[in-house]
């Protein structure tokens, strides 16, 4: 969850270190830390703060080296302080390491090395790494790297130099994602290639348990036995404007305001001309998709709740039972897995590490791995049997808002292509599904076109200590988003719930101190909706209604009522979830909270 980059080249590398760590400090911003070796002359300036309070440290230092590596930190092991952040080093200070994952077995190894006298001066587990190799250096960095890495058990991606061994940037993953960027005379390590599109566009994406050995001119990727690995080179396909404000405020509110962008692309993309629906690459046979029995969605966070929107969507199109689980969770209950089950994972990043595991857990009992995904070349493309993607492109936002959107437009055109395999909707009919596919970006615009009177509600509501979502049926899990945008970057305390549970339990919490957002489109159970409210007008709630425009009734009980365009309610999470993260937004940063780097969390869970 850290980020990372690496730099050697004939250019001074702090800049480009410094430069690199701005756009990846979504990553991880509790601490930073720079080393720039030149020669064998080293130096490295750390801070619990910020990249711009590293960069105010380093302005009136003349600071010159061709080989570089930076880090910003998510802090698992040590609270975020100078010391805890990277890189850090052996004893010696000849070997410089920065890390993201965790080394599980660090204990172990720390208490065997202070028994050989070192001496450790952070809290961390990536120190344990730097001595470790120094350990076992011998005047060969890959070499000591390699026997460092048998003694290790954990996730990592590590970037790693040496004041013996100066010409090198040795690089290796293991469950973290990194990548080699090639640039002219000039190669980087990243975490992210967000990172360096301004350098180079060609990158290579490591495979787990293979090492990079770096230089200006050359890159040799080899396993952990020495043999030499032949190298894929990618190009990236998205620009470096795409990963700029283009004057928004935040990248949330950018990437709020791109989505009807996105979900044309998608369409454009799997939907023909003739309005078939095609998926690209897709190596899962139609004979064994025909013959499909269940499937079990696997994913976290806010991709769960797209994952609940799919299950209402499948099982409503395709006609058999689809089971929701998060990622951190379906290993550890023995789950049940039969020939004719296919797995959906699914991730923005591609990294998530308990998606991962669930991926790996699914693959041994020989179940078939579909992914839904953001990011080409991620470890969970790698390792699924087909990708559909997202084609989002960048969420810079640790909040997730675009590729929320793009995971439930894939859902659907995934549940109408199943559809028409199992033949359980006429091609009438899912052709009409298309035609209302196609209108949902045009709705989602009008929604942004009337965000003035939705920061007005939020202006109104910044005094509310504690928030309640409530939805129903298909926007349920709605209101699990909304109510996770407005918690994860307020800090209000916020539940979404499923508004028929509300008379089981949080009703009491309503009073006249809690705000209750409920969606209340039209529906064939609005009426529902409709008593739920009464009953939290009687318990003196303030209500904040998601409504469809015309409905004149909501408006003779709640004041604050944001009205969306007219949707068939089976695919209204498209257009209802656009005004709940832009109340979100707008009550977070009207409140002056960093909007895109909300405390304690980072973008891509990489750490289990």
């Amino acid at each position: 969850m850290c980020g990372i980059i690496g730099y050697i080249g004939n250019k001074n590398s702090m800049p480009i270190i410094i430069e690199g760590l701005k756009k990846l400090e979504y990553r991880g911003y509790d601490s930073t830390g720079i080393a720039i070796l030149d020669k064998d002359k080293l130096f490295i300036a750390k801070c619990k703060s910020r990249i711009s309070d590293l960069e105010g440290l380093l302005k009136k230092r003349n600071i010159l080296g061709a080989v570089g590596l930076g880090h910003t930190r998510w802090a698992t092991h040590g609270k975020p302080s100078k010391v805890n952040a990277h890189p850090h080093t052996d004893r010696f200070k000849r070997i410089i390491v920065v890390h993201n994952g965790i080394i599980e077995n660090f204990n172990n190894l720390k208490k065997d090395l202070e028994k050989d006298g070192c001496k450790f001066a952070s809290e961390t587990d990536t120190e344990v790494v730097a001595h470790l190799i120094s350990k076992f250096y011998k005047g060969n960095l890959e070499d000591a790297v390699r026997k460092a890495l048998r003694k290790i058990k954990g996730s990592y991606a590590l970037g790693i130099i040496s004041r013996d061994d100066p010409d090198k940037i040795v690089a290796v993953r293991h469950d973290s994602p990194l990548a080699i960027g090639l640039g002219k005379q000039e190669n980087f390590i990243v975490s992210d290639v967000s990172a360096i599109l301004n350098h180079t566009k060609k990158v290579i994406y490591l495979h787990d348990d293979q090492i990079a050995v770096v230089t200006k001119d050359a890159v040799q990727i080899s396993d952990l036995k020495g043999n030499t690995v032949p190298k894929k080179v990618d190009t990236i396909s998205y620009d470096i404007e795409e990963v700029q404000k283009g004057g928004f405020a935040h990248f949330m509110l950018k990437e709020i305001y791109e989505q009807p962008q996105v979900l044309s692309r998608i369409i454009s993309h799997y939907v023909t001309a003739e309005g078939a629906i095609r998926f690209e690459s897709f190596n899962i046979e139609s004979s064994f998709l025909k013959k499909i029995e269940n499937l079990v969605i696997i994913a976290c966070g806010t991709a769960y709740h797209a994952s609940l929107i799919g299950k209402y969507i499948i099982e409503s199109f395709v006609r058999i039972p689809v089971g929701v689980d998060f990622g951190s969770e379906f290993r550890y209950r023995n789950p049940v897995m039969r020939e004719k089950t296919l797995v959906i994972a699914i991730s923005q990043s591609g990294e998530t590490a308990d998606t991962l595991a669930a991926v790996r857990e699914a693959k041994k009992n020989k179940v078939k791995v579909l992914s839904i995904c953001n990011v080409l070349g991620s470890s969970l493309t790698r390792e699924s049997d087909a990708t559909i993607y997202t084609h989002a492109g960048p969420e810079i936002s640790v909040a997730s808002t675009k590729a929320y959107t793009a995971q439930i437009m894939v859902l659907y055109l995934l549940g109408l292509y199943l559809a028409e395999l199992k033949k359980t909707l006429s091609k009438n009919h899912i052709n009409k599904a298309i035609d209302v596919l196609k209108s949902i970006p045009s709705k989602q615009e009008e929604i942004l076109g009337n965000s003035r009177n939705i920061k007005e509600i939020a202006k109104k509501h910044l005094h509310f200590g504690a928030f309640l979502y409530l939805g129903r049926n298909i926007n349920f899990p709605t209101a699990l988003e909304g109510a996770l945008k407005l918690k994860e970057i307020s800090y209000i305390p916020t539940e979404g719930y499923a508004a028929g549970e509300m008379k089981h339990g949080p009703i009491a919490l309503i009073d006249e101190y809690r705000a209750v957002v409920c969606i209340a489109n039209d529906s064939f159970i609005f009426n529902k909706m409709a008593s739920n409210i009464q009953e939290i007008l009687a318990r003196q709630g303030k209500i904040i209604a998601i409504a469809t425009s015309g409905n004149k009734q909501i408006k003779d009980y709640v004041k604050e009522v944001i009205f969306i365009p007219r949707v068939d309610e089976q695919f209204s999470p498209l257009i209802t979830i656009i005004p709940l993260q832009l109340l979100a937004y707008y009550i977070a940063s009207l409140k002056g909270y960093d909007v895109d780097k909300p405390r304690n969390l980072a973008k891509s869970v990489t750490v289990e």
